[in-house]
């Protein structure tokens, strides 16, 4: 599974167990590289006014395109990428034809989303080269939530609370390491103030105002620190899942759609990628991990609130964590309220 990310981020071909060889249309290289197909995700179907087609009527289900001549590198890149559209605006026509074996499609869209790529591929490229063998089972095996462990933990004063520890998580194929901080001294019999935090470099770390990320996380330790000082307890996981699991490049990506006016879930299906991509089965295993199974969860999406329980976990109290927007985060947060259901 591995291998296989990392060989759609290099550009080299992957083939799908039972199914064919996929070539990523961003990524890709190689002189008069040709395909007769390509394969491209539900959304951006829609996008490209493919969606009355009865093989491209099937919501979320991947497509397979084909058009008069052979697909080169140039014209994959400009039907998988929505930042070229402007300058390419004609595409087609095409015709959508019967994918036989839909499990390794869907598996090879969910293979790019986690390889940060664009969802498009040459399909049965000529000449293909070397490929990356890949089947579906890869990808459960490598979603297994119960194959994550604790890997070290710390000590770890921080600025908001002296009296907390890091505790990083590994799994075997997955390079990303979760993090959780406990804040306080842990007590089996008390429910702990529990953030789930996905990972956001720009809001984090850089100040954005577009989103709420980094005003969240400081919220978040400031309560769960005040939770201390009355004798509780609190727990922030720290996802690496940018971008509600899309990835870094793809979510500025999206942020360079918005400034073309899309909002963000929008942006997201123009890229051929989902709205919501967390794997919120991690979040619950790491809880579990850490001999916690009741919660006080601090969100304003009743979509996590559902994910944890269904994932075992009690949640015993929603707790609100809604704060004020600013003029550049005020669209962001209504389409947050009017299109994924979050309480604000």
């Amino acid at each position: 599974m591995a291998l296989a990310i990392d060989a759609l981020r290099h550009g080299w071909p992957v083939a799908i167990a039972g199914g064919f060889a996929l070539l990523p249309a961003e990524t890709g290289f190689g002189e008069g590289v040709q395909a007769r197909h390509m394969l491209i995700s539900a959304a951006r179907a829609a996008t490209l006014k493919l969606a009355n087609q009865r093989d491209a009527a099937v919501p979320e289900a991947p497509v397979m395109i084909r058009a008069a001549e052979p697909f080169d590198l140039a014209q994959a890149r400009a039907i998988a990428d929505p930042a070229l559209d402007l300058l390419y605006p004609l595409k087609g026509p095409f015709a959508a034809e019967h994918i036989a074996d839909p499990a390794a499609a869907a598996a090879a869209m969910e293979l790019a989303r986690l390889a940060g790529v664009l969802p498009a591929f040459l399909v049965d490229p000529v000449p293909a080269g070397e490929a990356q063998a890949f089947a579906p089972a890869d990808l459960a095996a490598w979603k297994d939530a119960g194959r994550l462990a604790i890997a070290t933990r710390a000590r770890l004063p921080v600025a908001h609370c002296e009296d907390a520890e890091i505790v990083a998580f590994r799994s075997a194929d997955d390079l990303r390491e979760h993090v959780a901080l406990v804040i306080g001294r842990q007590d089996g019999d008390r429910p702990p103030l529990v953030r789930l935090h996905s990972e956001c470099l720009t809001g984090d770390i850089l100040g954005s105002l577009k989103c709420d990320c980094g005003p969240q996380l400081d919220a978040a330790l400031h309560a769960m620190a005040e939770e201390a000082g009355r004798g509780g307890w609190g727990v922030l996981l720290y996802l690496r899942q940018e971008g509600r699991g899309i990835g870094l490049i793809n979510k500025l990506r999206a942020y360079r759609l918005q400034d073309q006016g899309f909002d963000t879930v929008d942006a997201n299906n123009r890229l051929g990628l989902p709205t919501e991509a967390r794997d919120f089965p991690v979040a619950a295993r790491m809880l579990a991990l850490l001999g916690v199974h009741a919660v006080r969860l601090m969100t304003n999406n009743p979509a996590k609130v559902a994910a944890l329980e269904s994932e075992g976990v009690t949640v015993a109290e929603r707790v609100p964590h809604k704060l004020p927007p600013n003029p550049h985060n005020e669209r962001y947060l209504a389409t947050k309220r009017n299109r994924t259901g979050h309480l604000l």
